[in-house]
């Protein structure tokens, strides 16, 4: 509290007390115990109400210790039980959470850890992917600022995200590492990695290359084979030693059958071997006998152009030639869909062609495009021409339902550059996403579709798509998702199906650790998109012939279910509709494959290698009674002294409220009692 405040509470003092005896000592020789009340009564509430007029304000300081944390993260991934080192996690985790001398020294917080890094007590050992890189760097988040060192309790083998090495490098607090598994060297043959396309073409041969790895003191020799069924396709003998661990294989294999064909990749085992599941990879192969052919027209030369070829042929079902339009000219009927890029006076004959076929097109427009041509060509869409352009950012329209559109987080992507003008639409269209100037959402299209007597158009108000697919990169560190959402938009284009009201998107085949997700849309006799309505999926497994039902789960504009605690097999389904007598099957294969079951040891030198460079300790499972001794002797980890000072107005006082209401009622009840009212 200040001196100025001071002063101000001695004037309010004063003040209060002037007008208190104003009223009952002024003119009276001699006052009576009542009005020495009255004056008291007075004298407090007005002194209280110019108090708040001041309100000065009143500080408090409390002192308090901060122990340090105990930072304790499980690898509750499969590979733990598959290593037989479950029962030592559980046991190791148990003393920490049981000790109290660790519970009165650290605050304890315990982690699991797979895919995703949670708080938990329950460890299961379930999760089919392990992620140390995320540990790391949520960590170094969560703990930034304060004293937490970190036990890792794991087999350290990991099979998604970066090296955990370099995030463990940049976590600033000791790290204690755990080791739980077999430090003992075994030999053993591994069909470490299988690339081979996802799809290929009826009646040609499609490539495979396989990674074969060793880990082994003495030579050997094994056969590498790829099956199918029963029959052998390909063989080769392979031979292996300690300095030449690793062989690559080349080969090609024939597409004879269309549908789904899976393989089995086997690296014969040895005699002695441990761990023999990492000698068998299955992979599967969709054998299809067509290809879509897209056709991008452009007279002028832009990056959108290259990144829409890649972004099309990401899918091996499509193929995309960028040609001149006097090019395509004599080519229209070996493409199913046109895209014309910023068009302009070249353009005329590619336009009378689509027009005689009624060919489906998709309709890029930019800052070079010819809007005055466009709008004298009978289209079903026309443009405002001025001579500004405009950047463009985009927002996703969520109630389009023409297909399943998920948020790329288009807001974050940088804006597509046009000219500037309201674009006006001759039939019903949807919008697929809307226009956005700085902070200003508009109803304006920037992406629109259009279906009219059996054609199918698309119209893209904005270039420079290439820095979309670009930004996608820097947010996901794959083009997947922009790939995706431009093969939709293409898959739509492309198709001359009949919309459905019961549509549905999902793969032939799914590897065994990836997600097995089944999207679907459902719209009412309007073909309008239903929200209310509930979906359900019944999956039939062929070997086992059970059935099993699950709910479908409402995201956005579409329904989702996750249908990853399936077993690997291959099985049958029917999506069917609660309150409408509508459904839709297919089918799916699920290959049998755990990553997690992939490794014989722990990976001992990493573990060893970040607790090191983190100023902590490294152990293995059968000494990891250490662990807590060395904790409780570290002087590294005491408990902090610190204050917290607190400032209180006294306007937030609120009991002064109620004594200043008392003395002002006490004091009219009095007066009125004794009739000096």
């Amino acid at each position: 509290m200040g001196s100025q405040t001071l002063i101000y509470i001695i004037l309010s003092g004063i003040i209060a007390l002037f007008v208190a005896l104003f009223l009952y000592k002024y003119k009276v020789k001699q006052m009576s115990r009542k009005q020495m009340l009255l004056t008291s009564l007075r004298f407090i509430s007005v002194f209280s109400l110019l108090l708040l007029l001041v309100n000065p304000k009143f500080e408090s300081e409390s002192v308090y210790l901060e122990k340090p944390n105990l930072v304790v993260a499980v690898d509750n991934s499969n590979s733990i039980a598959y290593l037989k080192q479950d029962t030592n996690a559980l046991s190791i985790l148990d003393d920490i959470k049981s000790n109290p001398e660790i519970n009165e020294k650290f605050n304890v917080q315990i982690y699991s850890f797979g895919n995703q890094v949670k708080l938990s007590d329950s460890i299961r050992f379930n999760e089919q992917q392990t992620n140390l890189d995320k540990v790391f760097q949520e960590f170094n988040q969560i703990y930034k600022q304060t004293i937490s060192p970190t036990v890792l309790i794991t087999d350290g083998n990991q099979t998604l995200g970066s090296d955990y090495v370099f995030s463990a490098n940049k976590y600033k607090q000791p790290v204690y590492s755990v080791i739980l598994g077999d430090s003992t060297i075994y030999s053993d043959l591994k069909v470490q990695q299988l690339n081979v396309n996802k799809y290929a073409y009826l009646k040609n041969k499609f490539p495979v290359e396989v990674i074969l790895v060793y880990h082994g003191e003495d030579s050997v020799n094994s056969v590498f084979k790829v099956q199918s069924g029963s029959s052998a396709l390909y063989s080769e003998k392979v031979s292996f030693s300690k300095t030449n661990n690793s062989q690559i294989l080349n080969f090609y294999l024939p597409a004879n059958q269309v549908g789904v064909q899976t393989y089995k990749a086997i690296l014969v085992p040895l005699e002695s071997e441990k761990n023999q599941i990492n000698n068998v990879k299955e992979f599967a192969v969709e054998v299809i006998d067509q290809k879509t052919n897209v056709a991008i027209v452009s007279d002028i030369l832009h990056p959108d152009l290259g990144a829409l070829k890649k972004s099309i042929e990401a899918n091996e079902q499509r193929q995309a030639t960028i040609l001149k339009p006097n090019e395509f000219i004599n080519k229209t009927n070996d493409f199913q869909l046109v895209m014309l890029y910023q068009p302009n006076n070249n353009f005329n004959d590619v336009f009378e062609g689509l027009k005689k076929t009624n060919s489906n097109y998709f309709l890029i427009s930019g800052t070079k495009t010819n809007w005055r041509y466009l709008n004298s060509l009978d289209l079903n869409i026309t443009n405002e021409i001025t001579n500004q352009t405009e950047d463009f950012q985009a927002v996703l329209n969520s109630n389009f339902s023409e297909f399943i559109i998920e948020d790329l987080d288009f807001e974050s992507f940088p804006p597509l550059k046009s000219s500037f003008g309201e674009a006006s639409f001759k039939i019903p269209f949807q919008t697929i996403l809307f226009k956005k100037v700085g902070n200003y959402t508009t109803e304006s299209s920037l992406l629109s579709t259009l279906e009219h007597n059996g054609r199918r158009e698309a119209v893209l108000f904005g270039e420079d798509l290439w820095k979309w697919r670009a930004q996608t990169y820097l947010n996901d560190k794959s083009f997947n998702s922009f790939d995706n959402f431009i093969g939709k938009l293409v898959q739509y284009l492309a198709s001359t199906e009949r919309k459905t009201r019961l549509s549905l998107d999902y793969s032939s085949f799914y590897e065994g650790n990836s997600s097995v997700l089944i999207k679907a849309q459902f719209f009412n006799k309007n073909y309008e998109f239903d929200a209310k309505e509930s979906l359900s999926i019944t999956v039939m497994d062929k070997v086992l012939e059970k059935p099993k039902s699950f709910p479908f789960i409402l995201k956005n504009n579409y329904y989702q279910v996750d249908l990853s605690s399936l077993p690997a097999s291959e099985y049958q389904f029917t999506v069917s509709a609660k309150n409408e007598n509508i459904s839709k099957s297919g089918s799916f294969k699920i290959l049998d494959y755990n990553i997690e079951q992939q490794f014989l040891n722990a990976d001992v030198n990493k573990l060893q290698q970040i607790a090191n460079s983190n100023n902590g300790t490294s152990y293995f499972a059968s000494n990891s009674g250490l662990l807590l001794s060395n904790l409780l002797e570290d002087e590294r980890y005491k408990p902090i002294q610190k204050s917290h000072k607190n400032v209180v107005p006294l306007i937030d006082w609120k009991y002064l409220l109620a004594l200043i209401i008392f003395c002002l009622s006490a004091e009219w009840f009095i007066r009125k009692y004794n009739g000096l009212i």
